[in-house]
């Protein structure tokens, strides 16, 4: 049996209780387990809503924090008692993609520097032609033109630009797998389909395992191989997308897919409106399935 590349095993983090004005203890993760394997790279969607534990894990997977229970496994040994060689070896295969793109970029300098750095860190690169050439060769993998992304500053490039670029960054190294933290939440509608798409890339072109992080179910039923409900730090469902959504077993799970709006092809927009006055909103109906078809079926 090959071993996983990354593991949490029965993992729970507790915050508070370390001063004497915070006495009360929080557990953000309990009993949380995940294996990602070495040679079959899928996605996994962490779903759940703000305060479920999503980020706290993906902290621990990084090895951001340390679990107060369990452990964290790269290659089958407790990630903070690696040596220094391990832990640069856990840096490249394991990348993140967050949230905010804009957050991750520093505003003095152009968005080149965060293409340059990876490649200089690890040695990428033999000269400034290759440097250029694995670049270029990152963005148009993920839909960019290198002529209309190198030499901006963060400021000058939309939101999806910005994140399509940390993707482009995050394939520069080549990870075995990649941690994506909410990355389409800040991205306009109309470009979440591409980052999604990059992310789908990733693993079909390049064999990298993703662990999308989301609140939003719909995407992780699109995107995913497996699904694991967040809520209050515990797993309540886990199973494959079909299974989660059209068969959802926990209360919580059947409380998410209810919440999703639904589309009404009968309602005009702008019907109803008068004087400047909203149009009344209608509330989804939870009696019916948000997934009723996938891929045309």
């Amino acid at each position: 049996m090959n071993t996983p590349l990354l593991e949490l095993r029965n993992a729970g983090k507790v915050f508070g209780g370390g001063g004497m004005f915070n006495k009360r203890l929080v557990a953000a993760l309990h009993g949380f387990s995940l294996v990602i394997d070495n040679d079959q790279p899928k996605i996994t969607a962490i779903v759940g809503e703000s305060g479920s534990g999503k980020s706290t894990m993906a902290n621990l997977l990084l090895g951001f924090e340390t679990p107060t229970s369990g452990a964290v496994l790269y290659k089958g040994k407790d990630l903070h008692r690696s040596s220094k060689s391990e832990m640069r070896a856990f840096r490249r295969d394991v990348q993140a993609v967050f949230q905010d793109p804009f957050g991750v970029y520093n505003s003095f300098y152009k968005v080149d520097h965060v293409l340059t750095m990876p490649i200089a860190k690890f040695k990428l690169a033999r000269s400034k032609t290759e440097e250029r050439q694995l670049i270029e060769g990152a963005l148009r993998a993920v839909g960019l033109k290198p002529e209309e992304t190198l030499g901006r500053y963060p400021h000058q490039l939309s939101g999806g630009q910005r994140q399509r670029t940390m993707v482009a960054r995050t394939l520069l190294l080549r990870p075995k797998v990649i941690i994506a933290d909410e990355p389409v939440s800040m991205v306009d509608a109309s470009l979440r389909v591409t980052v999604l798409r990059n992310l789908l890339q990733l693993k079909r072109d390049f064999g990298i395992s993703l662990i999308y992080i989301t609140h939003d179910l719909a995407t992780a039923y699109q995107i995913s191989d497996q699904i694991m409900v967040l809520h209050r730090g515990e797993v309540v469902e886990a199973g494959h997308p079909e299974q989660v959504v059209k068969h959802p077993q926990h209360e919580y799970t059947k409380l998410l897919i209810s919440s999703i709006p639904l589309p009404d092809p009968e309602h005009v927009w702008g019907e109803g409106m008068s004087g400047g006055d909203e149009a009344p909103v209608t509330p989804a109906d939870p009696t019916q399935d948000a997934f009723a078809t996938r891929n045309g079926h």
